[in-house]
């Protein structure tokens, strides 16, 4: 039986505290949905997968995708989820339905840690049965409290289970329940089981994993991190710095830091010229020791002519990753005297992160002027320079 695995990514996790959307936050020097794809790319029973993002992340997509390069064989290119989890999951079904498989695995994003074995067992359910989750058991008493906080029963913990993904579903059955309840405006289910039970498909449920967590909050991703830290993994910390300068030209703007800021003047450029992202990708190419910026992207080659630098950053930081690499921080600061920085600092902090997959914390952007001395004090250019701090697995000789 044909089996299609449904990756819903198209969140905003709030609960995991500020900075970029949770499954593309770097998780031991990978993106979550990275080590996510990773187990489901390689599972031998996966026929294809299909992942669900929002409109605003496809370079945040694209960088976490770098990072499993060999493994993209069985993955169809993305699709633009919903307004909620369910219409995210509905769009993807539709999408799988051209070639529609016989058995569909939806799972979340932000639950990296599934292992083959809870793989075959979902497969395996959903050759069996037309609904199937996983579960596990519930340790702690629960209690079902009133609207004033009193509790009002104490179900048997015998008869409970914690529910999580993937789980397995009939195709032409899911899809038809999720039809059902679009056509019936109903848009709040967070969880296809409860969805297939409202639509009337019996819902068995199959033997779960405690260390199948979801990442929700901000300790569940130190948990992560101890967890991955106490393999056998040992890094190396690598520092590599960046410098870039374009004279100023005819224009009414210029790029910074992936933001288009209204200027008097642009500047004079084979790409977009953002300097920022340029000194940027310098240094983390030089950290790699992998050459510059010209070497990756030879400004002799007309594809690159007025070419976004975000794809730039993006290709450094994924080189990063595709060695098993983490980055740590980047810092940057600007020359110039004109335009000023401050007004969009932070948005351009906030870009940066995203491009890269990190956290805004791991981005520090500063400005300077050069006391109206050389050409940028005599305002006939602008310049950045930037350091990047990353980690490399140890290769033993």
């Amino acid at each position: 039986m044909s089996v299609a695995a449904l990756i819903v990514a198209a969140g905003r996790g709030s609960r995991a505290g500020d900075g970029i959307p949770k499954q593309y936050r770097d998780l031991q020097g990978r993106p979550v949905l990275a080590r996510t794809l990773a187990g489901f790319l390689s599972h031998p029973g996966i026929d294809r997968i299909l992942v669900v993002i929002h409109p605003d992340d496809r370079d945040l997509y694209e960088a976490s995708i770098a990072a499993v390069a060999p493994l993209q064989s069985a993955l169809l290119p993305c699709i633009h989820g919903g307004d909620t989890r369910q219409d995210s999951v509905r769009n993807g079904l539709e999408a799988l339905g051209a070639s529609a498989p016989e058995i569909v695995l939806v799972h979340d994003a932000a639950r990296p840690f599934a292992s083959p074995e809870l793989i075959d067992r979902a497969i395996e359910a959903g050759r069996r049965r037309d609904a199937a989750v996983p579960g596990t058991l519930v340790t702690d008493t629960i209690k079902v409290i009133g609207s004033h906080s009193e509790v009002v029963s104490t179900p048997d913990r015998a008869s409970l289970r914690a529910v999580q993904t993937p789980q397995a579903y009939r195709f032409p059955s899911l899809l038809d329940a999720h039809r059902k309840a679009a056509a019936a405006r109903l848009h709040a289910f967070t969880d296809d089981g409860a969805l297939a039970e409202w639509a009337g498909l019996p819902v068995h449920v199959f033997e779960g994993e405690s260390s199948n967590i979801k990442l929700t909050h901000p300790a569940d991703f130190t948990e992560a991190e101890r967890r991955l830290r106490g393999s056998s993994m040992t890094y190396i910390t690598k520092m590599g710095t960046g410098f870039d300068v374009h004279a100023f030209g005819d224009g009414d703007h210029v790029w910074l830091g992936g933001i288009k800021v209204p200027h008097d003047q642009g500047v004079i450029a084979h790409s977009d010229g953002d300097v920022i992202l340029h000194a940027l990708t310098d240094a983390i190419l030089g950290a790699l020791a992998d050459g510059d910026i010209g070497t990756h992207f030879p400004p002799s080659d007309p594809q690159w002519r007025g070419a976004s630098s975000d794809r730039f950053l993006a290709h450094a930081v994924g080189l990063v990753r595709e060695r098993g690499g983490i980055v740590d921080h980047i810092d940057t600061t600007l020359l110039c005297e004109t335009p000023r920085l401050g007004p969009y600092r932070e948005a351009m902090r906030q870009r940066i992160a995203e491009i890269a997959g990190l956290r805004l914390d791991q981005v520090s952007l500063k400005a300077t002027t050069t006391e109206k001395l050389g050409f940028t004090g005599r305002r006939e250019g602008i310049a950045a320079q930037a350091a990047a701090t990353i980690r490399l697995p140890e290769v033993n000789p």
